[in-house]
């Protein structure tokens, strides 16, 4: 009797990349004849594209069974994207890569081979940025070093959303139905054994990238604020080191004032204290009014996303009740 091949399904979201998707196919068709021992699907997520993406993705759909599409209502995002194709995904091992090409779709079969020497995940670790400007290569740095001291959990730096995980973390991840998404961070805190795979990630193959400054500045925000409490406490960290300055400026002014002929003139210093706790409390109620939002846009229970269609695949009704969302 044959063993049956274990399931590998890669999900790739896609919104506007009709510049890439051919060389893309064309590359993942040629990965899975390569590593024909093993079944592999492609699940992509259309993430409301406005060019000629999802007539593309149609058009091999078509051609193919193992090439199965979401399609969204409008944008929800990427990391609602990768969601929804969790939320789709039924096989052993899960892969989530981009479709600009950043990450070799080759890399696949090493992911799968290191998850084989006892991993449960595999992700990524970039040495190298092709392509990346010198401020977006470093403020990623910094932003992954101050993240690392504000969390908990330890968030492997230099990594992105490419990875492999087992159907045992898979599972775990559809039961998380949080709407302020951080997955390169919500993997790590389900925990299970991890590795590395160091790999040097290449350029676009074509087209601009989807994260502009004001999408980092909001992805960045969304992974602090969802891991951490850390921007809470150093609200009462600061304040009370005001609070400090204030008593110690306070007794100074009393021994001035009594123990010596010196006394403050003017007003200067008064109005330069009053603008800095006012500043310092506007800052502090914005951090507050972060957390506020994040449980007020919870309290709302809408769903993550909205699908449109699917091809090659049944569809599955998601609420934030399920704990896990299964084919219908």
């Amino acid at each position: 009797m044959l063993q049956e091949k274990e399931r590998v399904e890669v999900i790739i979201p896609i919104y506007n990349e009709e510049l890439c998707v051919d060389e893309l196919l064309k590359r993942l068709l040629a990965l899975k004849e390569k590593i024909n021992y093993l079944k592999m699907n492609f699940i992509f997520v259309n993430d409301g594209s406005s060019d000629r993406c999802p007539e593309l993705l149609r058009d091999y759909a078509n051609q193919y069974n193992f090439v199965k599409v979401i399609n969204f209502s409008r944008n929800f995002g990427h990391q609602f994207a990768v969601t929804a194709g969790l939320d789709y995904a039924d096989a052993d091992y899960v892969v989530i890569m981009d479709g600009d090409l950043q990450d070799p779709p080759e890399l696949i079969e090493d992911l799968y081979k290191k998850s084989k020497q006892g991993y449960d995940v595999v992700y990524g670790k970039r040495l190298r940025r092709k392509g990346e400007s010198f401020f977006k290569e470093h403020s990623a740095r910094i932003f992954y070093k101050v993240l690392s001291m504000m969390c908990d959990i330890k968030i492997p730096p230099d990594t992105g959303d490419f990875r492999l995980i087992n159907i045992d973390v898979l599972k775990v991840l559809k039961e998380m139905r949080e709407r302020h998404r951080f997955i390169r961070g919500m993997v790590p805190w389900v925990g299970f054994k991890s590795a590395e795979l160091p790999y040097r990630r290449d350029g676009r193959y074509a087209g601009k990238t989807k994260y502009p400054l004001k999408k980092m500045l909001a992805f960045a925000l969304d992974a602090i604020f969802s891991f951490s409490n850390t921007p809470l406490r150093i609200t009462i960290y600061f304040g009370l080191l005001i609070v400090g300055l204030g008593m110690a400026g306070a007794l100074l002014i009393l021994y001035l004032r009594f123990f010596t002929p010196f006394t403050i003139p003017g007003i200067s210093a008064v109005i330069v204290t009053i603008i800095t706790m006012a500043g310092f409390q506007i800052i502090m109620l914005g951090v507050i009014g972060e957390y506020i939002g994040r449980i007020f846009e919870e309290s709302k229970s809408r769903p993550l996303y909205v699908v449109k269609d699917v091809m090659n695949l049944n569809p599955i009704v998601t609420t934030q009740a399920q704990s896990a969302p299964t084919r219908s």
